[in-house]
């Protein structure tokens, strides 16, 4: 089947190379040309404009978006409504919050215009692996795109999880519990640093894929970054972002009245990452001074 697709980035390239690979006809947009120009080198069918892309599809149409969440993503629907029918479907594979999908799902089918949450996890990995793929939406909507959504995902990776937002929803709670993940094992490597043994964390990686209860892709590639960076890390800098996911899901605990500290307790450490020095850790050392005459370090 012949689909169309906005957003060339390294993840969103990677899955039109996939789509073309298994022979499906893809048309591909980009904001920069020479990314379009690029894909389309590799079998990708390119336009250069919505209209053009829109244009070059068969009704009724189907169009990926794989752009940033928020206004980049509301400013390609406003755009893509602009050249859309009755009958069409957008599919939303960003990280998008699933309040907006409802809201879009409702505002979509007021125009008779379908619209699918694909919650797309896989990363620059996907390309040989496959997409886990978690959808939301109607059942008239996804159906008649599951040759795409199984040609993306690896045996067993994708599932109609339920209507409209359910897709980003568990994609949301997924992130959650990655965060959660990563910094047990960031906390677990650091403490081995601190020994007073001399430990090859990266040989200890490696040693606990093979039969361990932690194994697991994440400490695969803890093995590879050890390898590639040195065990010290001295070269990277303790700067970890967040692209909103983790927030949603400690918010959507909160509201659902879910306990979730170890969730909670991963995203505040990540925010407490980007803290050269903590203005609050200063008031504790302070206080510290003040009640007990602790000593405090100056600049």
């Amino acid at each position: 089947m012949r689909i169309g697709f906005i957003g060339l980035g390294r993840m969103g390239a990677n899955m039109v190379r996939r789509l073309v690979r298994d022979g499906q006809e893809v048309v591909v947009y980009n904001r920069t040309p020479e990314k379009t120009t690029e894909i389309a080198s590799e079998g990708a069918i390119p336009s250069f404009s919505i209209a053009e892309l829109v244009e070059k599809l068969e009704k009724p149409r189907a169009v990926w978006i794989m752009v940033p969440a928020g206004d980049a993503t509301e400013a390609q629907i406003e755009e893509l409504l602009e050249h859309l029918e009755p009958g069409d479907t957008i599919i939303d594979g960003g990280n998008t919050n699933f309040h907006d999908d409802v809201r879009r799902h409702a505002a979509l089918k007021a125009k008779g215009i379908g619209y699918i949450d694909a919650g797309t996890s896989g990363g620059i990995w996907g390309l040989q692996v496959g997409y886990c793929l978690m959808v939301g939406g109607d059942v008239e909507s996804v159906a008649p795109l599951e040759p795409v959504f199984t040609t993306l995902a690896p045996e067993g990776g994708y599932l109609h999880v339920g209507g409209p937002g359910a897709g980003h929803y568990v994609k949301m709670v997924h992130n959650g519990i990655e965060y959660g993940l990563m910094q047990a094992y960031a906390e677990g490597f650091e403490i081995m640093h601190a020994s007073e043994y001399e430990l090859d964390l990266g040989g200890i990686s490696e040693l606990w894929m093979h039969g361990s209860v932690v194994r697991s892709w994440l400490l695969g590639l803890a093995a590879r970054a050890f390898k590639a960076n040195g065990q010290d890390l001295d070269h990277l800098k303790g700067f970890v972002a967040d692209s909103g996911e983790g927030r949603w899901t400690v918010q959507e605990a909160i509201d659902r009245d879910v306990p979730a500290p170890v969730i909670t307790l991963s995203l505040l450490t990540r925010l407490r990452s980007r803290q050269d020095d903590s203005y609050g850790a200063k008031v504790l050392a302070a206080l510290r001074n003040e009640f007990g005459g602790h000593a405090v370090k100056t600049e």
